[in-house]
């Protein structure tokens, strides 16, 4: 089994659109949540979301291209863009049928469906776009980013709900581990915000209805109320440590754990005393090498509902034991909102980010927590060496992912 190491980054997010501007925000502690503006929220309970602005896809694509495609195909391939020359890679020089792509959405081109459907509706089926299908499916993330670059290789689609990002990522990580890749571009992309979208979050009652932008997102916190929509797209390069050396390339960690379970539970909500989730974490502590002693920061999948911060935390607790104590956790959606199937590769990044200068980000807006929520969320941003750090992600239908990352010590 070959080693992994992570040598690229890219992030389209509400807090920043390059990797540089994303982690200098959440190490200040600033929300990019506001008032949603895309669409009229008259009849609308939530009135807040964690909104991209200032996005140009025109910046690394042509405007053709541009409109060939659904928005969360832009953000994939803008964030690919950032995170391929991140890694220094000249793929003239690569042979790009050894390059793979893995890039999940949880849920696709929404903004086309709800428009083609109006058009279905009121001037009938001849008016519906011809390219509705390809450019509303959610594995044309993956497809659009590997036509971009002409990458050749293996090239996947993860649909794991709110786990995607966290799972492509992982099944990447075992491509190159067994040999079908040597290099893979990979992560999470969602544009989901829209009136469908909000709507029927809405209706399970996972949103907050806070309208104050700075206490509406509120994982760990006693006063927590839901998630708050997120949207945009996170992407890694990952490279077998023996071609990213061949090629002199400057290596940012290493992923060396990956745990995928399923709680078999409930649609919604996690396993009530965390078993799955813990279970994800231990098998990616174990496959690392590592105890639990060893990892200093989990950055939580932490949404802000009740039920999740709750039950992840006893997650953490049953997992770690009395180490849980020791540990410093936080939650990047407290500042980012809830990405979807973008979030879990966001928050792996934050994770390199964190292994690289040894500081881990403040949970944003958090205060106080119920009694049995105990650990250390992280309320004030701190220097810590961080030698281990774990990602965690639970996706509705009880899909639970862990990710390990750690410091590259070379050979």
């Amino acid at each position: 089994m070959r080693r992994v190491v992570v040598t690229g980054l890219g992030v389209i997010s509400p807090v920043g659109n390059t990797v540089e501007e994303f982690w200098n925000s959440l190490r200040a502690g600033k929300v990019g949540i506001g008032e949603l503006d895309r669409f009229d929220t008259s009849n609308y309970k939530v009135k807040v979301a964690a909104e991209v602005h200032d996005f140009d896809p025109e910046s690394c694509m042509d405007f053709k291209e541009a409109k060939r495609m659904e928005l969360f195909s832009q953000y994939a391939v803008a964030a690919s863009s950032e995170a391929i020359a991140h890694a220094g890679l000249d793929l003239e020089k690569e042979d790009r049928c050894r390059i793979g792509v893995s890039v999940g959405c949880g849920i696709g081109g929404l903004q086309l469906m709800e428009q083609a459907h109006t058009k279905l509706t009121t001037k009938g089926p001849g008016r519906v776009p011809p390219l509705l299908i390809p450019m509303m499916i959610t594995n044309m993330a993956a497809g659009n980013v590997a036509l971009h670059f002409g990458l050749k290789g293996k090239c996947t689609n993860v649909v794991t709900a709110c786990a995607t990002g966290t799972h492509a990522i992982g099944d990447a990580y075992r491509s190159i581990q067994c040999g079908d890749a040597d290099v893979m571009v990979t992560g999470g992309t969602e544009a989901a915000i829209t009136p469908l979208g909000i709507a029927g979050f809405m209706g399970l009652t996972a949103l907050s209805t806070s309208t104050d932008p700075l206490r509406a997102s509120l994982p760990f916190d006693k006063n927590r109320s839901g998630f708050v929509m997120g949207e945009g797209a996170g992407i890694v390069v990952l490279e077998s440590m023996e071609h990213a050396q061949a090629r002199g390339a400057h290596i940012l960690a290493e992923i060396s754990g990956y745990g995928a379970t399923c709680d078999a539970y409930h649609i919604t909500s996690p396993c009530e005393d965390g078993d799955g989730a813990a279970r994800a974490m231990l098998l990616a502590i174990q496959e690392a090498g590592l105890t639990v002693n060893d990892v200093q920061y989990i950055n939580a999948h932490g949404t802000g509902t009740h039920h999740n911060d709750l039950f992840e935390t006893r997650a953490i607790k049953r997992a770690f034991g009395d180490a849980a104590y020791g540990l410093n956790v936080n939650s990047t959606k407290s500042m980012t909102g809830h990405m979807l199937g973008a979030a879990g590769a966001a928050e792996f990044i934050v994770c390199v980010k964190s292994v690289m200068e040894d500081y881990i980000h403040p949970t944003a807006g958090f205060e106080s927590a119920e009694e049995e929520m105990d650990l250390n969320y992280t309320k004030e941003g701190v220097s810590r060496e961080v030698t281990a750090a774990i990602s965690n992600s639970l996706g509705f239908g009880g899909h639970n992912g862990s990710l390990l990352v750690k410091k590259f010590a070379g050979e």
